[in-house]
């Protein structure tokens, strides 16, 4: 399994980017996918989530209404669609699997596998 996650990169507070997740991969038995992410001195926090069996989704509550998670099933990549952007928004944003089940996808260990790390800055 890899995951190669593209699109961080520096905007004004307002702006958006739109990250991409691209997975390598039996992705059709997988049970989520989603966006953690990693500001310095800070601990890693999960920004959004996709569960493929219900197609549910979860969202930070501080992301709510600017960030959208989506999938393409026929390209095997997951899209975070950030909109409005704020300075408290940066940081390293990192795409994850959960191949085996975890019940959960709030905890960094809920997620088997780890992409790079994209790095997202938001000046003021």
């Amino acid at each position: 399994v890899q995951l190669q996650a593209s699109g961080g990169g520096l905007v004004q507070a307002g702006g958006s980017l739109r990250l991409s997740c691209v997975a390598s991969g039996r992705t059709s038995s997988w049970y989520a996918m989603g966006w953690f992410r990693q500001a310095p001195g800070k601990e890693r926090e999960v920004v959004a989530a996709t569960m493929y069996s219900d197609h549910t989704t979860y969202y930070l509550e501080s992301v709510k209404g600017r960030f959208t998670i989506s999938r393409d099933n026929a390209k095997n990549t997951v899209y975070l669609q950030m909109n409005n952007l704020k300075p408290e928004d940066t940081a390293v944003y990192y795409c994850v699997a959960q191949t085996s089940f975890s019940g959960s996808y709030h905890s960094p260990s809920d997620f088997d596998f780890w992409g790079q790390g994209t790095l997202v800055t938001v000046s003021s």
